[in-house]
């Protein structure tokens, strides 16, 4: 597993240099388009996407990523173990520019997250963990670090939150009513309640890092935006519920959407 997590790491590291290149480019338009489903890809998504395919092959394992083609469900459905790949999560804040996106890197293995990598390429942020590793948090400047002190070094998580107030965590790009009405629940139960909004999987690690208490999402994400950092909250002792059920959500269904859930 630890071989595996140092791969991971490696990959998200390299995507994340791939990703600045066309971030801190003046000149680059992104090369935005619009997909099936309305969300946007620029030419950032498709770069990183090539780096950690490249990366991962590797490993032998097969890759199902957001920007590859991939298999069908019948071939996918039997594969005892398996990269879950989200290689520029957070693409509208990308082309916002507000630095909130992330590479994300899980490793599958019969429909549950067991290995988790998300790297914030503007602020060299990596957050991981995996089975047998619990989750860490370092700064990453070069993608030739050795990764053995990587992992020893990290800030182990979660931290000791300030219990001042109880903090929720919420999209900024997907608000919406049912999101608004379960923090107006929660006003009503706790003594203090502040709402910090983010962009990507950052919401997830945000709740593994201490930093807020409950991440609720009552909209419309893919497996590939939550299976890395399922696995860096679950390895922190947090976890994702299906929304009103103490049930984990699970991987590798034939359809791909996730059900609402709640980080806690």
């Amino acid at each position: 597993m630890k071989e595996l997590l140092k791969k991971a790491i490696h990959a998200s590291i390299l995507a994340g240099e791939e990703v600045l290149k066309i971030y801190n480019n003046p000149n680059s338009d992104f090369s935005i388009e619009i997909k099936l489903d309305n969300s946007p890809l620029t030419i950032a998504d498709k770069l990183s996407h090539v780096m950690i395919e490249k990366e991962l092959a590797k490993t032998k394992l097969p890759i199902l990523s957001e920007e590859g083609e991939n298999s069908s469900f019948e071939n996918r459905k039997v594969w005892p173990l398996f990269w879950m790949v989200d290689p520029l999560d957070g693409t509208k804040e990308f082309i916002k520019k507000n630095g909130e996106f992330t590479v994300n890197i899980a490793l599958i293995r019969e429909n549950k997250p067991v290995l988790g990598v998300i790297y914030v390429p503007l602020t060299k942020e990596l957050y991981f963990g995996a089975e047998g590793i619990s989750t860490r948090k370092t700064t990453v400047e070069k993608s030739n670090v050795r990764m053995e002190a990587l992992i020893q070094n990290a800030l182990k998580l979660p931290l000791k939150k300030n219990v001042e107030s109880y903090v929720v965590v919420a999209s900024r790009s997907h608000i919406n009513k049912e999101t608004s009405d379960f923090i107006e629940k929660l006003e009503k139960e706790k003594s203090r309640i502040t709402v910090i909004s983010k962009g990507s999987s950052l919401k997830i690690c945000l709740v593994a890092e201490g930093v807020a208490d409950v991440y609720p999402r009552f909209g419309p994400t893919m497996e590939w935006d939550t299976a890395a950092g399922h696995a860096i909250a679950k390895f922190a002792g947090k976890n994702l519920f299906l929304a009103g059920s103490e049930k984990e959500i699970e991987y590798n269904k034939e359809n791909l959407l996730n059900p609402y859930f709640i980080v806690i």
